[in-house]
């Protein structure tokens, strides 16, 4: 799967990461120390993760992160 993320809120590519796995909320927060609620919240918006947490997501998941430059 690619994704520009430009294109979406941050809730958004949590839940796509998620979704990704094939793991419950519960089971994807805890992968990185933080509980359901802390997957809950993040996905529907009601609070913002850190970009610490993104990347340690995408390392533990064999996402890759891209930063590139638009001209």
């Amino acid at each position: 799967m690619e994704i520009k993320a430009n294109n979406y809120e941050p809730n958004d590519i949590l839940k796509f990461m998620r979704q990704a796995t094939d793991l419950t909320q519960k089971d994807f927060a805890k992968s990185i120390n933080k509980s359901k609620d802390w997957c809950q919240s993040n996905e529907l918006g009601r609070s913002n993760y850190l970009f610490k947490d993104l990347l340690e997501l995408a390392k533990k998941h064999d996402f890759e992160i891209i930063i590139k430059r638009i001209k």
